[in-house]
């Protein structure tokens, strides 16, 4: 018996290219991609599968679109490498697997999810990380695929600016992108997956708070499942994902205020960026204080809304 109406939201990065810079035909592009990344974890709801398969189904389709910064497209570090970071977490149990600093996998959310599912750990990282996605039977590729020529060249424009000592322009661009989705499936049950390639020309090792449980994902059924975008430096020193819950759980705040007031405040302390976020009840929050975040989602009225720019 279905109690509840399936309910997903994603997103594609709060790193989105600037307005000025934007041309219908890229807006047009990422319109598309947002709608069918989205159709990916909906199809999984509308035919009664579980709010984790269907976050899954969803980052998996955003890996896949070099347009975002996640599996194929995923940024540059430093050293002209790429490190991608993953989670996911089952709010039902709050059971989570996630994995830091990996290149090889086809689709990085795979591999923190069969942490989760085969492995006694939480989160692995470095040369054992690569070791276990190497014999875990996923899908690998080389090196090689993961890059796109854009990237490419973004990577070699902020190596020069630093060469040139030229000032940061806070072009989000650089900083912010992520994918992610979060969902409640006709059960009840709450889910989130994030994915990320990292921060243009990172320092090699860096990781941030895409594969932290508690930063960047979270989920629980008595609260909410939440997937966060930004300046990961800042979203886990404020540990975003718990203190929304905090705020929902022992506070008695709703998810819109609770996501809102954090996203507020950690744009007044310089945290740039935004997540989305469903409750338990099927309501969805995407609160972000960047330029834009790539979003979609599909509330209890069954339709597919996508967005860029400005607020919903």
């Amino acid at each position: 018996m279905t109690d509840f109406t399936p309910v997903i939201a994603l997103h594609g990065g709060a790193g989105t290219i600037l307005p000025s810079n934007m041309t219908p035909q890229k807006e047009a592009e990422y319109h598309a991609a947002l709608r069918a990344c989205l159709q990916a974890g909906l199809d999984v709801l509308r035919q009664d599968g579980a709010a984790l398969d269907a976050v899954t189904a969803a980052v998996m389709a955003l890996e896949a679109d070099p347009l975002f910064n996640a599996g194929r497209g995923a940024v540059f570090t430093s050293a002209a490498r790429h490190e991608m970071d993953a989670a996911v977490m089952d709010g039902a149990t709050r059971a989570c697997g996630a994995i830091a600093g990996i290149c090889g996998p086809r689709h990085p959310i795979l591999a923190a999810r069969a942490v989760m599912e085969t492995t006694e750990h939480v989160f692995l990282s470095g040369a054992g990380a690569a070791d276990f996605c190497a014999r875990s039977g996923l899908e690998m590729m080389p090196d090689d695929w993961f890059g796109t020529p854009a990237r490419r060249a973004a990577l070699e424009a902020e190596l020069e600016r630093r060469r040139q000592n030229i000032p940061d322009d806070g072009d989000p661009a650089r900083k912010h992108g992520t994918v992610g989705a979060v969902a409640c499936d006709a059960r009840g049950h709450l889910a989130a997956a994030t994915s990320t390639g990292g921060m243009t020309a990172k320092l090699p090792g860096r990781v941030g708070d895409s594969p932290v449980i508690g930063a960047g994902t979270w989920a629980d059924d008595e609260t909410a499942a939440i997937s966060a975008t930004g300046h990961g430096e800042y979203f886990i020193r404020w540990a975003v994902g718990h203190e929304i819950d905090a705020r929902m759980r022992w506070a008695g705040q709703d998810l819109p205020k609770a996501a809102g007031d954090v996203v507020t405040e950690l744009g007044a302390r310089g945290g740039s960026g935004g997540l989305v976020a469903v409750d338990r009840k099927g309501n969805v929050s995407l609160p972000f204080n960047s330029p834009g975040m790539y979003r979609a989602w599909c509330g209890r009225d069954g339709v597919i809304h996508t967005g860029i720019f400005g607020q919903d």
